[in-house]
């Protein structure tokens, strides 16, 4: 990964009316970077990308994509960007060929379809419409990979995929940053982006509340504890950084935001039978970034090592 910036979002505005779908947004992509961009439906994903491709024009805020502005450079930027939509949107009444030869004459002879044709096994040659999903979802992407962009935007990439052509797809995706390549992608998939992202972006209400580097978020404190102890005064244990998950038959569930010390302190002044304590998984904690408002100072912190 290199110091060029490819892509760059400063101080991002989308809004409908009075609902603000985007609120503020700003980051940068380096050049060899796998980027992912995360947050629950609604929170302002897809329009983000939607305004880095100029199909919506936001309301305020710059968009520079290799250099080039989004908005008045956005002819420019087409041919140099693979896109995949989020949804399959193509002429029904075409074959799988007719896509893959009108793309070629857009945009030049691909030098790796076949390769493409061959790793994703799309084998159909039906129209668009009789295409079942998870052939609708293979053109897409071989359509976003075949002209070996030098920045690829990824809305959901693998969704509808199985979990071999998941896999098939990330390797893939691995092999091109290796390559030069840069990517942005937006995914649901939490395993996938562990796998696969250098950094993550959180979004929320359409504000960004996160973008940290996947290392750093596995620093984070956060643990499940889970002990068997009877007659529990469970009162003692809660504080603003500990969530009591659940109590059944005597053995309890606790979240721990910070620091455990002070938990283990209080457990050992009762009678415990059994004690698990874990570090929280990276979903625990992308997920608390989706629940917790992102004004509130109570994150988790990162571990000093």
């Amino acid at each position: 990964m290199s110091d060029e910036t490819v892509l760059e979002i400063k101080n991002l505005k989308k809004h409908f009316g009075a609902v603000k779908a985007i609120d503020g947004v700003s980051f940068s992509i380096q050049k060899g970077e796998i980027f992912g961009f995360l947050g629950p439906n609604g929170a302002g994903k897809t329009t983000t990308i939607r305004s880095m491709m100029d199909f919506i024009r936001p309301t305020s805020g710059e968009i520079k994509i290799l250099g080039l502005d989004a908005k008045s450079d956005s002819i420019k930027l087409k041919n140099k960007i693979g896109y995949l939509s989020d949804t399959a949107r193509f002429y029904n009444h075409w074959n799988v060929k007719k896509h893959l030869d009108f793309q070629q004459t857009l945009r030049g002879k691909s030098k790796n379809l076949k390769e493409l044709i061959k790793l994703f096994g799309l084998t159909s040659q039906q129209n668009f419409a009789n295409l079942s999903s998870g052939n609708k979802r293979k053109l897409s992407i071989i359509l976003a990979l075949m002209n070996q962009s030098e920045i690829l935007i990824l809305d959901e990439p693998t969704s509808t995929l199985d979990p071999i052509l998941q896999n098939v797809f990330l390797n893939y995706i691995d092999n091109y940053v290796k390559n030069g390549g840069t990517v942005f992608m937006s995914s649901h998939n939490l395993s996938e982006v562990e796998k696969i992202c250098d950094r993550i972006g959180i979004i929320k209400d359409g504000k960004m509340v996160a973008v940290k580097r996947i290392s750093e978020m596995k620093l984070m404190k956060m643990y499940n504890v889970k002990f068997h102890a009877e007659n529990v005064d469970l009162s003692k244990f809660k504080t603003s950084n500990v969530e009591i998950s659940d109590y059944i038959d005597g053995i309890t569930n606790i979240k721990v935001k910070g620091d455990i010390n002070p938990i283990i302190e209080k457990l050992a002044k009762i009678k415990v039978k059994d004690l698990e304590i874990t570090h929280a998984s990276l979903e625990d904690i992308f997920m608390e970034f989706y629940t917790t408002d992102s004004r509130n100072a109570n994150k988790p912190e990162i571990k000093k090592e």
